[in-house]
């Protein structure tokens, strides 16, 4: 092994601590034996990461001994978020795009090989889904996230799909490359991306990115609504023409400080 390899090798303590707020996040209220149980590491340790974690507040313990994600990780995930460039002038116009809509509206950064939910409004009839803020999700599956992929520079795009693949979430998820590759084509061409069923089944959705002044897709906005409401002409065109005005406008605030 070499100096580099050393110094690049993650150190496995710190990932057992993530392990166990993973688990944790999954599953609340869990025991010291629910989680020895889960994990192959010796119950003292996991006890020595749990008693960590508490005495950092990451972790709460209840009267029965169950142990919880802490608030104070709350406080990271805010700050984490607040550090995104596009955070306020996008969750503004989300906030518009919903009550103009009426269906719901996400914003999303680009993170790594995945998305992550930032911000999310609804107008008056909105569709609840599974989907949470500091979600990450697969970009391949949403219509936020193909707007993403469609303007990585091609080596970037190589690499994702290496990868991550193109796991499927529903019988209409895209889980061929040729595919993808040409869907990619046309959302260039267009400008904005189109989910339909291809994350939640009955679930339609367009999403356009967000882009530096380089062109580099750092995030994206989605609406989304049920299939039989966002539909026909209203998600192809009336929808595509009211989301790209709103990209427009908050790429002109981020390039040139204007309150669009």
């Amino acid at each position: 092994m070499t100096p580099t390899d050393s110094v690049n090798r993650p150190v496995k303590t710190t990932e057992y601590s993530i392990h166990i707020l993973e688990s944790l996040k999954a599953n609340p209220g869990q025991s010291l034996a629910d989680l020895t149980a889960e994990f192959d590491i010796a119950r003292s340790t996991i006890h020595r990461h749990l008693l960590t974690l508490e005495a950092n507040d990451l972790v709460v313990r209840d009267d029965d001994g169950r142990f919880s994600l802490g608030l104070r990780l709350l406080d990271f995930g805010r700050r984490a978020r607040e550090y995104v460039d596009f955070f306020e002038v996008g969750r503004h116009h989300v906030d518009r795009l919903a009550e103009t809509t009426g269906e719901k509206v996400w914003l999303v950064a680009k993170e790594d090989d995945h998305s992550a939910h930032l911000y999310k409004a609804h107008g008056d009839n909105p569709l609840e889904t599974s989907a949470q803020v500091g979600q990450r999700r697969n970009l391949h599956q949403l219509a936020a996230g193909k707007s993403i992929l469609a303007f990585l520079p091609d080596d970037e795009l190589d690499e994702i799909l290496e990868r991550r693949g193109l796991e499927e979430q529903t019988d209409s998820t895209i889980t061929t490359e040729p595919e993808l590759r040409e869907e990619l084509a046309a959302i260039r061409d267009r400008g904005y991306a189109f989910n339909k069923g291809e994350s939640v089944t009955g679930l339609n959705a367009i999403g356009a990115p967000i882009r530096d002044e380089d062109g580099y897709p750092v995030g994206a906005i989605s609406i989304s609504g049920p299939a039989h409401r966002v539909k026909g002409s209203f998600l192809t065109e009336e929808l595509p023409d009211t989301l790209l005005a709103a990209i427009d406008e908050i790429h002109i605030s981020l390039r040139y400080g204007t309150d669009a």
